[in-house]
């Protein structure tokens, strides 16, 4: 394990830094998102899991296994304007799902909001952007992915198409930059990591750093309305995927076939890692991979969130604590394991440090830059506190103590999640003084979001 001298910097982070202050060797960055995949779904949480997943495996030995991760948002959309913003969904104002063809081809994200590619494009090295797979925070112009910062988008506007006919409520919901596009019978998975790898190959033979943001949509499965008349709902997967059980693709268990899809999520990631590796980039490319929110269902044993109570649109560990890999061969650790608390908003301000962009001056970031965390320089949470809302549901972590209520009017829950990480004693009515103390520091926080928002539009005006 690298020391720590007297001077309070190792030698790892000293050359981290020096890296860091050279545009020549800015890291490409690659932010890999998985839909609804539970803690307890992957093997390299769960060694009960029977999910086949050899390249997650591969990328956890190769980097660090992250145990004390969440998402900011209990859902799809929430969680990814959190991502894109940093900021608390209270703070951007996206704190619903959005639904139906009103919902995504709308507005969506306010269109003041600083998304990470206009972020980095206040960088000296001249990043390329591309976005590649479920956007689900609005598509009215002004919002799409093209309009707010990336150069290159091959997605779907929605959350929850059919991953071959990529319709959505009887319309074609697959585009490019902006223009609607048919690639019937092309499975989604396989579809956004191929453009994902051919913009990562395109600018790295023009000696361009890039960052890339790879929201697979699976393996959440399209909505009912979503699916041919004539078609079954079943988990979607390409007839390779079911190859490593063993069995028909004509199979009609579902955990098998919900296997298949995340197997075939694996797949695409072990070819994009492939693909760093044949462009000599691997060890320059910052690689960031978690799920956007806990399993929907792992009430049917079909998925997993194991060891945590709970499921995905709730503030319960289990659909809000969420796996997440770390990558950058040489800066962290290999097979290390970080299990301090951080969340999915301080991807924000740790891909401006590693680009040597500037944070917006204009508004709040509620993440931090976690590089020293991820690179084993410090154990310790930027976080006092983390702070949740989702429509009837709130919640605060405060050291090892949590409260959570399923609404306004309910009494706070309380639990010790360092003993009962299943959320299992309620102590509420043994420490009524922690509760009181969570209870106070949550109210602050929305108050101080609240008073901040009545400023923050005053601040922009002058910018």
């Amino acid at each position: 394990m690298t020391t720590i001298g007297l001077s309070g910097q190792s030698p790892m982070l000293k050359d981290i830094k020096s890296k860091l202050n050279n545009k020549q060797e800015r890291p490409n960055i690659l932010i890999i998102t998985v839909d609804n995949v539970g803690y307890g779904d992957f093997s390299v949480y769960n060694k009960q899991s029977t999910i086949i997943t050899p390249n997650i495996e591969k990328l956890a030995e190769q980097g660090a296994r992250l145990t004390n991760f969440y998402t900011a948002g209990a859902t799809c959309t929430v969680s990814r304007a959190c991502l894109l913003t940093g900021r608390i969904a209270r703070r951007h104002q996206l704190v619903n799902q959005l639904g139906g063809l009103k919902g995504n081809y709308g507005i969506g994200l306010r269109q003041s909001e600083v998304i990470i590619p206009r972020m980095l494009e206040t960088s000296d090295a001249n990043y390329a952007k591309g976005a590649f797979g479920k956007w689900n925070v609005g598509f009215a112009p002004g919002s799409r992915p093209i309009d707010r910062g990336f150069d290159e988008y091959l997605g779907i506007a929605s959350g929850n198409a059919d991953h071959f006919t990529h319709v959505y409520a009887g319309k074609h919901d697959l585009h490019h930059n902006n223009e609607p596009i048919n690639r019937h019978g092309e499975y989604s998975t396989d579809l956004f990591a191929n453009a994902a790898m051919d913009f990562m190959e395109e600018n790295t033979e023009k000696g361009k750093p890039w960052m890339v943001y790879l929201p697979f949509d699976a393996p959440h499965h399209p909505g009912d309305r979503n699916i041919d008349p004539d078609a079954e709902n079943i988990w979607q997967a390409p007839d390779y995927a079911f190859k490593p059980y063993g069995v028909s693709p004509d199979t009609k268990d579902a955990k098998t076939r919900f296997n298949a899809v995340v197997t075939a999520i694996d797949m695409a990631i072990g070819r994009v890692m492939d693909k760093l590796e044949e462009l000599g980039i691997a060890d320059n490319t910052f690689v960031f991979f978690y799920s956007d929110n806990g399993a929907f269902y792992p009430y049917l044993d079909i998925q997993s969130n194991a060891p945590f109570k709970g499921a995905g649109v709730t503030l319960w560990e289990g659909g809000i604590r969420v796996p997440a890999l770390a990558k950058w061969p040489g800066n962290i650790p290999e097979g290390s394991v970080v299990d301090t608390r951080l969340w999915s908003l301080d991807i924000y301000p740790t891909v401006a440090k590693l680009a040597g962009a500037q944070l917006p001056q204009d508004r709040f970031i509620d993440g931090e830059n976690i590089l020293p965390n991820l690179t084993g320089q410090n154990k310790y949470s930027p976080h006092a506190t983390l702070f949740f809302e989702y429509k009837n549901f709130s919640a605060l972590h405060w050291g090892d103590w949590k409260i959570i209520r399923e609404g306004a009017d309910e009494d706070w829950q309380l639990y010790n999640l360092k003993s009962d990480q299943a959320e299992s004693q309620n102590k509420a009515a043994q420490e009524p003084k922690i509760v009181d103390k969570l209870a106070a520091a949550f109210q602050l926080k929305q108050e101080e979001i609240d008073s901040y928002l009545e400023i923050e539009d005053s601040f922009q005006k002058q910018n």
